[in-house]
């Protein structure tokens, strides 16, 4: 009996000790992976880039520390449940880094407004605006794992469609600087804050006015891929001395080598005018700028 016993004891031992060895190789395959996918990113290339979660409604021009010949198509689709009405919202960019750490983006957003069944105004839909943007990275370090930028973006307002042949085309202005900072803590876990003064001028009334927009983000990238879940914060300190947030919880998914879709909802905290929205992202980079990543999928 106790031969048996002392049998089954050693058993017992080695089925644990192989336990734990295949739960160290698995983290260690785990950490190994993240390691080369990141190294892919930052240090097969030059000149230095870190591997930055980007946010998906609050998207950035181009990568932090873009590199010469990057670009990226990027087409957008929401819904934002309001209190008289419901807006869909469309958009379709192009953004490309034509040298090292400059990124430009053209974007045609569009709005299309719905009434509910108690109220039969809405707003009219139209092309929000022509959207032109350049963002500068002028500070990437591999070693902190810290990127920064400094951007524009100038936005030419359109007017109604039902009113394309009533009034100016062009009636009014925005002017957008803003700054970025990004850190990548370890290999998985993202933060970034993008923040900058929002100026609008009216040309019919001749006036201008200045909102502030603080967005924060923080995302979790899934070991070895270019997937991720998170969430961002978009806040606005308003002129007239208001302040609203919206939560978005988010997630990114892979569909093919060049080819991603992001899933974004929106949770305003002060539902006077806004409830509920939702928004989706398909991303599609050409195949040169990512020609490497599918063997870390």
């Amino acid at each position: 009996m106790k031969v048996f016993l002392k049998a089954g004891a050693c058993l017992c031992g080695i089925f644990l000790l192989t336990e734990t060895h295949a739960q160290i190789s698995s983290d260690r395959a785990k950490e190994i992976k993240d390691s080369l996918y990141v190294l892919e990113v930052e240090d097969r290339h030059e000149p230095d880039k870190v591997l930055h979660a980007e946010p998906l409604y609050i998207d950035l021009i181009r990568d932090l520390g873009a590199r010469k010949g990057e670009r990226e198509w990027n087409v957008g689709l929401g819904l934002t449940d309001e209190n008289e009405f419901d807006s869909y919202t469309a958009l379709v960019e192009y953004e490309w880094a034509p040298i090292n750490r400059l990124g430009l983006e053209v974007e045609l957003p569009f709005t299309i407004y719905y009434p509910n069944t108690e109220n039969k105004h809405s707003p009219g839909s139209k092309l929000n605006s022509l959207k032109v943007a350049a963002q500068y990275s002028f500070f990437v370090s591999e070693k902190l794992k810290t990127s920064m930028a400094i951007g524009y973006i100038q936005e030419f307002e359109l007017t109604e469609f039902r009113n394309y042949s009533k009034e100016k085309l062009f009636p009014g202005l925005v002017y957008n600087p803003f700054f970025i900072a990004a850190k990548r803590w370890g290999n998985n876990f993202h933060t970034l804050l993008y923040t900058g003064p929002t100026i609008f001028r009216h040309f019919e009334t001749k006036t201008t006015h200045m909102d502030w927009q603080i967005n924060s983000n923080v995302h979790y990238m899934i070991p070895g891929t270019r997937n991720f879940i998170g969430i961002e914060f978009n806040k606005v300190a308003g002129h007239t001395g208001t302040f609203d947030m919206t939560i978005r919880p988010q997630m990114r998914v892979s569909i093919s080598e060049n080819l991603l879709i992001g899933i974004v909802t929106g949770i305003p905290i002060a539902r006077e005018n806004e409830r509920l929205s939702s928004f989706l992202r398909l991303i599609y980079e050409p195949r040169h700028h990512v020609k490497k990543m599918h063997a870390f999928r």
